[in-house]
């Protein structure tokens, strides 16, 4: 799993120094703050890992990795994913199983990365991300729009997932690993998303009934990604999950049913990155990491400065916080008027 990470002067990321991750961390902090950016820089460095040297693609790491930032980030050059103003440039460094990987360039960088240090081997695993919109209703326009018009609007974390979910779900090649897991995701459903190859759409079955998957709820389509996603063994137990806001479009009970599972699927292997602006999610998380006495590293985002906590130890002091126990002080004052 991913150790440790150091970025400098990636974009809104001047400074983020990480370490001592965990199979489950939190990136906390207000709109605007780099939540998404963090998790993409992240993204973008595990895919180049797994897609280097996997089958015949003889494309070196630098090259791989210059195409995924570019479409993920969606620059006009990747140099422009340098923070503005910065004195020296932009700087890469993350930590897998104890090996390396390390990237820098320039603002003038255009499509060329000359300075990568790799040592880590080969990955089998898939990373993948899942952003705050769900994408199945969005499925095959996300396929058309980059895999024939090569137009940017979708980035690379919507291409990688609505490719990740081709691969038809079938109930016996489950992990064994993932088969509680996926069976609380459909209690929580009501049902199953299945992708109908004749209309080439998926839908929404509950018992005997269908449903097209544009009158399905968004909370219901975001849960059954991840179910898909562990059903068609796109996900193992090496992988690594992004999760952009998990408690967009979702009941606070679906939310602390769904972290229920991330800490299970967690216990099996799969490690977990969620960036979240909701008291509700740390709260819910500290939790956790109370009830099993296990470590859950957050970094929270305040005025531009990155400050690293565990919630093990407690709840981390940030905005989200400091509102939250605002407003229940105000509760509190009007309550004893």
């Amino acid at each position: 799993m991913l150790n440790k990470i150091k970025l400098n002067n990636f974009g809104p990321l001047v400074k983020v120094d990480w370490l001592n991750l965990g199979r489950i961390n939190l990136v906390i902090g207000g709109n605007g703050s780099g939540k998404t950016f963090l998790l993409k820089a992240l993204y973008t460095a595990m895919r180049t890992l797994e897609e280097y040297k996997r089958g015949d693609d003889q494309r070196t790491a630098a090259e791989i990795l210059a195409e995924k930032l570019y479409w993920t980030f969606q620059p006009d050059k990747i140099g422009d994913l340098v923070t503005k103003g910065a004195d020296t440039g932009l700087s890469c460094d993350v930590q897998f199983d104890q090996r390396n990987f390390i990237y820098s360039f320039g603002k003038d960088t255009t499509k060329q990365i000359s300075s990568l240090e790799n040592y880590v081997p080969s990955r089998s695993s898939n990373s993948i991300f899942l952003p705050a919109k769900e994408v199945l209703s969005l499925y095959q326009i996300i396929l058309k729009s980059r895999e024939q018009d090569k137009a940017f609007g979708f980035d690379d974390t919507y291409l990688d997932l609505a490719r990740a979910l081709r691969p038809s779900s079938r109930m016996d090649r489950n992990y064994a690993e993932f088969a509680k897991s996926r069976q609380s995701l459909e209690e929580i459903l009501g049902g199953r998303v299945e992708y109908d190859e004749a209309s080439g759409r998926w839908q929404f079955k509950k018992g005997n009934q269908k449903f097209p998957i544009g009158v399905t709820a968004e909370g219901v389509k975001k849960i059954a990604i991840l179910d898909t996603l562990l059903g068609n063994r796109y996900l193992d137990t090496g992988s690594i999950v992004f999760i952009d806001e998990p408690e967009s479009a979702l009941h606070p009970v679906a939310v602390s049913q769904l972290l229920d599972i991330v800490a299970v699927l967690a216990d099996r292997g799969i490690q977990f990155f969620l960036a979240s602006h909701s008291y509700f999610v740390v709260k819910k998380l500290f939790l956790i990491a109370q009830e099993r006495d296990i470590s859950i590293p957050v970094i929270s985002a305040h005025d531009s400065q990155w400050t690293p906590a565990n919630l093990r130890d407690g709840m981390p002091e940030n905005t989200i916080i400091d509102e939250s126990i605002r407003l229940y002080k105000e509760e509190v004052g009007l309550a004893l008027k």
